[in-house]
C-alpha cells in the first residue's frame, strides 16, 4: 500500500508499482562461510528511487550483479524478498557481460551520446541484449496483476516494455512506463542504432516515456516519426496504431537534506577539517566524475593547464582535485581513457609543480559518502566539463553541500542540468574551447562573495524544490492520470511547445568542436 499524506502517492491507487532496472539497488558478495554480504549501492538511479520510496511502496526487479550458483538462488531470492522487497533476475556471467559491457555500453552508450566513433560491433552482443530483455520478461510476468504499474529504467532494457505489453494483453488496466537516464540522440544519430525500429515500437507500447529534459523528449518524438510509418505527434505525445503515448521531460533530483545532514556527522566533519588543513591558503577546483569518455576529464585538465600558463599568479594558490571513479574497466575505450588522463595529470604536475605545491590531486577510486560530502563542502568551484551528459546530479549534490562557502558551479554547455538550473546561477562554457574554458575558471575563482551567494540561492531553489521524491511521484502520477505535468512545475527551460528554441548542444561551434576533437586541440 502506498504511503498517504500531502506528499504521498494517490491513496485511491489500487495496484502496485513494479520497478525494473538492469541492476538491483544492492551489491552482493559471497563470504567465506558460504553466506552472502548485502550492501546498498550508490548511483543516480538508486538515489532517485530511494527518494521515491518516501511516497510509494514498490517492488524492484534486477540482476544481482554476480553469477549466483543454482544451489544458492533460493536463499538469495528469499533474503532479497524479505529484506529489500526485491526480486533477483539471475544471469550467467558470460551473458551478463555481453549484454552489459558488450551491447549496452560498447554500442548503445556511445550512440546515445552521439559518439559513433566509440561504438563497437559484435553479433553475439546483439543476441545477448535481446536474450536478456526476454529473460527479464520471463521473470517479471508471474508477479504482474491487474491494475499494476510497471516502470522500466534505462538503455539496458529498451526492448522490455514492448515484450511485456505483448505478453500481458490479458491484464486489465496495466500501465507501463519507461525512463531513459541518458540523453536521447537526434534523429540522424538515432538511425544508426541497431534495433531502432524495435526500440521505437517497444517505447510506443508504453503509456508514458520520460527523459531528463524536454529536448531529449523532442528528439525522441522526431526520431520515432522518422523511423516508423504511421507515427504522428502533438506537442507532448505520439500517436501510433491507435495508441497515445505521453512523452515528456522529468528531470531527476536529489534529497538535499540528506547531504546537509551528512555534513553534520562526525565522519564528514573530520574529513572536512583535514581537507581545510591540507589546502589552507589555496583555492580548490573540484571534479567528481566517473572515468568515462563523456565526462570531458581530459578537456578539464587541459583547461587547468592553460589557466596556470595564462595566469601564473595562481600557481601555488589553486589546486584541481579530480576524483575519477572507476567504471567499465573491462572495456578497451575506458582503458585508453585512463592512460590518457593519467598522462595529462603527469604533464601538468611536471610543468607547474613546486617542491611545496602539487597542482593536480588525482584519485582513481571510489570514496566514502562522508569524504565526498567533505570534498564538495571544502571546494571553491565545481567543474563539470562533460562533452555529453544526460543530466548530472553532481551539480545538485555540490550545491547542497555549499551552504557555508557558496561555491561556484561551472557547467559545460553539453550537460542536461544546464536546462534545469537557472542560467544566471552557473558559469557556463564550451569544454572544447580551451582558452575560454580556462578563462572561465579564472572568473569563477575571482568571483565576489555577494555574487557567489546570489548564484547559490538560485540553484538551491531548484535543488530543494524538484527532489527525487517529487520526480518519481510526477512520473507515476502521469502514468496514472495520463496527463502531463504543467511545464512550470518542473525546472526545464526547453518546453516542447517551442520546438524551434535554440539548443545549447547545437550552438555555432558544433562543427569546429568536431574538428578540434579529431585533432585534439583547442578551437
Amino acid at each position: 500500500m502506498a504511503p498517504n499524506g500531502a506528499d504521498g502517492f494517490d491513496p485511491d491507487f489500487e495496484g502496485r508499482v513494479l520497478v525494473v532496472a538492469n541492476r538491483l539497488p544492492m551489491s552482493i558478495k559471497p563470504k567465506d562461510d558460504g553466506e552472502f554480504e548485502y550492501s546498498i549501492s550508490s548511483g543516480g538511479l538508486v538515489s532517485g528511487l530511494k527518494g521515491l520510496g518516501k511516497v510509494v511502496d514498490f517492488k524492484w526487479f534486477g540482476w544481482p550483479g554476480i553469477d549466483i550458483h543454482r544451489n544458492d538462488k533460493d536463499k538469495v531470492r528469499r533474503h532479497l524478498s524479505d529484506n529489500f522487497n526485491a526480486v533477483p533476475i539471475f544471469l550467467s556471467e558470460d551473458l551478463a557481460q555481453k549484454h552489459y559491457n558488450g551491447f549496452s555500453n560498447s554500442i548503445l552508450w556511445p550512440l546515445l551520446h552521439r559518439m559513433p566513433e566509440k561504438a563497437g560491433n559484435d553479433t553475439e552482443w546483439a543476441q545477448a541484449y535481446q536474450e536478456v530483455n526476454e529473460i527479464f520478461a520471463d521473470n517479471i510476468l508471474p508477479y504482474v496483476e491487474d491494475n499494476d504499474m510497471i516502470w522500466v529504467h534505462d538503455y539496458h532494457l529498451l526492448l522490455l516494455p514492448g515484450i511485456l505489453r505483448e505478453r500481458l494483453k490479458k491484464k486489465r488496466n496495466l500501465k507501463i512506463g519507461f525512463f531513459l537516464h541518458t540523453p536521447f540522440p537526434t534523429e540522424d544519430y538515432f538511425t544508426i542504432l541497431p534495433f531502432r525500429e524495435e526500440i521505437c515500437k517497444s517505447l510506443l507500447l508504453c503509456d508514458v516515456v520520460g527523459f531528463h529534459t524536454n529536448q531529449y523528449a523532442k528528439d525522441f518524438l522526431d526520431s520515432a516519426r522518422k523511423v516508423l510509418p504511421g507515427v504522428s505527434r502533438s506537442p507532448n505525445d505520439l500517436h501510433w496504431e491507435g495508441r497515445k503515448v505521453i512523452v515528456h521531460g522529468f528531470p531527476l533530483g536529489i534529497e538535499g537534506d540528506e547531504w546537509r545532514d551528512m555534513l553534520q556527522e562526525e565522519g564528514a566533519k573530520k574529513e572536512l577539517a583535514g581537507l581545510k588543513q591540507q589546502f589552507e591558503g589555496q583555492k580548490i577546483l573540484l571534479g567528481v566524475d566517473r572515468l568515462d569518455y563523456i565526462k570531458g576529464i581530459p578537456q578539464k585538465i587541459l583547461a587547468f593547464d592553460r589557466l596556470m600558463t595564462d595566469h601564473p599568479e595562481w600557481v601555488g594558490k589553486v589546486v584541481l582535485v579530480q576524483l575519477a571513479i572507476p567504471t567499465r574497466a573491462e572495456v578497451e575505450e575506458y582503458r585508453i581513457l585512463r592512460r590518457e588522463v593519467e598522462h595529462l595529470v603527469g604533464n601538468v604536475n611536471g610543468k607547474h609543480a613546486t617542491f611545496k605545491h602539487t597542482p593536480v590531486h588525482y584519485l582513481y577510486r571510489s570514496v566514502k559518502p562522508e569524504l565526498l560530502a567533505a570534498l564538495y563542502a571544502a571546494s571553491d568551484v565545481c567543474v563539470i566539463s562533460s562533452i555529453r551528459d544526460g543530466l548530472n546530479l553532481v551539480s545538485y549534490e555540490y550545491a547542497a553541500c555549499q551552504e557555508e562557502k557558496k561555491g561556484i558551479l561551472m557547467m559545460s554547455n553539453y550537460v542536461g542540468a544546464i536546462k534545469t538550473l537557472p542560467p544566471s546561477s552557473m558559469v557556463t562554457f564550451n569544454p572544447w574551447d580551451t582558452p575560454r574554458f580556462a578563462e572561465s575558471m579564472n572568473v569563477a575563482l575571482k568571483m565576489s562573495e555577494e555574487e557567489r551567494a546570489e548564484r547559490h540561492q538560485g540553484i538551491m531553489k531548484v535543488v530543494d524544490t524538484w527532489t527525487s521524491a517529487k520526480w518519481g511521484k510526477a512520473f507515476l502520477e502521469t502514468m496514472l492520470t495520463a496527463e502531463v505535468p504543467k511545464n512550470n512545475e518542473m525546472p526545464d527551460r526547453d518546453p516542447l511547445g517551442h520546438p524551434d528554441e535554440p539548443d545549447a548542444e547545437r550552438d555555432n561551434v558544433a562543427m569546429e568542436a568536431e574538428e578540434a576533437k579529431k585533432q585534439h586541440k583547442p578551437i
